[in-house]
């Protein structure tokens, strides 16, 4: 009667019911994986790895710029802008000055102020207005500013005796030689004139005189000169060797003497001291012949006379200025002030940020015919390397432009020394 049974049927039916729910919570489980039941096990196959989503990048469109002047020139003018806000991610990649006058259209494009808007007519008044793209597209456009062209500025009047005027300078001095000596300059003023009387000693140190490139010693001269305290601003150009003078009594003198002949051989040479050959050589920006400049830009002339060709760094640490600010650092033959380096990016701005100044002068593409090699003498090298191109700068053609200054807050015509050709200016525009 008793029979023998292989195995355990009860272990076995508690297995199958336990396999059943294993299978029931693996087939309700996450969208991540599936369960699967096989002889009573429970096999889950893994989730597919999800791929995060990159958020798109937007870029937005740039604000408006401001006008801040448009300077009219020969059938063109000139526009300075300031730099509008750009959201992150939209950077600027141009502006663009539109001009409507006389039933037309006419408009300039760029990378950075100033803009130069070409093809205007002359004596037609223009409505002009900016604006600035990113890769989204064009920003909203600026406030109008009106411009009218002109071949010929009309004739304003400034008065300037009440700037710097009495003014002296009495200053001793180490020479970099290291001789002492006593800077002295006096400027006053009567009626419309303006007067200089000093020794030419700057009130600075300089550099060691006579030394490499300049065999000539530092000695006190007698310096006498006069200008306008009521300058007029006109078309007109002047050129002008000694264009003005510092305010120690240090004269601006951007030429040399210094010239080449055409073909450069062992017995045709430069002549760096008083040269009549028609290639003029530049002070600066060259390496080609050494004149001795020192610090200052400056050096000595043959009859012990120190003369600046460039920025008088010196003059300006003495009168505090060793971050930007707009000093006046002398006076022209015109009678206009002359600044050293720094001037409003908008010009008619005075709250508008100070920017380094660059002259409107550009290198030539192609060396002039007849000019010396350009193995001896690269480009630069000579007065004649230079042309004037309106609008590649922020000055006009005499290193000059007209705009508001700390003495002159409702605005002047003066002269700048940059760092850029013509670094100081060979002309005036004053009468």
């Amino acid at each position: 009667m008793n029979e023998k049974r292989s195995g355990f049927p009860w272990l076995a039916l508690v297995l199958a019911m336990l396999g059943l729910g294993l299978a029931a919570c693996g087939g309700g489980g996450s969208s991540g994986g599936a369960a699967v039941s096989a002889g009573g096990s429970t096999v889950t196959t893994p989730a597919a790895p999800t791929t995060p989503t990159t958020p798109a990048t937007t870029v937005s469109l740039p604000g408006a710029p401001v006008l801040g002047s448009a300077a009219p020139a020969d059938g063109a003018a000139i526009f300075s802008f300031n730099v509008p806000v750009a959201s992150a991610g939209a950077a600027i990649t141009g502006y663009t000055v539109s001009c409507n006058g006389g039933g037309v259209s006419r408009s300039g494009t760029g990378t950075a102020s100033p803009i130069t808007v070409s093809g205007l007519a002359n004596g037609t008044a223009y409505a002009c207005v900016a604006t600035a793209a990113t890769a989204a597209g064009t920003g909203p456009e600026s406030g109008p500013l009106s411009v009218t062209p002109a071949a010929s500025a009309t004739n304003v009047s400034f008065d300037t005796a009440a700037v710097l005027c009495p003014y002296a300078v009495s200053a001793p001095v180490i020479l970099g030689n290291g001789s002492a000596a006593t800077s002295i300059a006096s400027w006053t003023c009567s009626g419309a004139v303006r007067s200089l009387a000093g020794n030419g000693i700057p009130n600075h140190t300089t550099g060691a005189f006579p030394g490499v490139g300049n065999p000539n010693t530092i000695t006190s001269q007698s310096i006498s000169f006069s200008a306008k305290t009521n300058p007029v601003q006109t078309a007109t150009t002047a050129n002008k060797g000694v264009p003005g003078y510092a305010l120690n009594s240090v004269k601006f003198d951007p030429g040399t003497a210094g010239t080449c002949p055409g073909v450069i051989t062992a017995t045709t040479q430069c002549n760096l001291a008083n040269g009549t050959d028609v290639w003029r050589i530049e002070a600066l920006g060259q390496t080609a012949f050494n004149f001795g400049v020192d610090l200052n830009n400056a050096h000595v002339q043959p009859n012990g006379e120190y003369h600046y060709h460039g920025v008088p760094t010196g003059l300006l640490t003495n009168d505090g200025n060793s971050g930007q600010k707009m000093t006046i650092v002398g006076w022209a033959t015109d009678g206009f002030p002359i600044y050293g380096r720094y001037g409003h990016i908008l010009a008619t701005d005075l709250t508008s940020p100070l920017k380094v100044m660059k002259g409107s002068y550009v290198l030539d593409a192609t060396p002039d015919s007849g000019r010396p090699s350009l193995s001896v003498a690269p480009m630069g090298s000579f007065t004649s390397d230079w042309n004037y191109a309106a609008g590649t700068g922020d000055l006009d053609n005499c290193n000059g432009r007209f705009d508001v200054t700390p003495e002159f807050p409702k605005g002047i015509y003066h002269y700048y020394i940059t760092d850029t050709y013509p670094y100081i200016q060979r002309c005036v525009k004053g009468g």
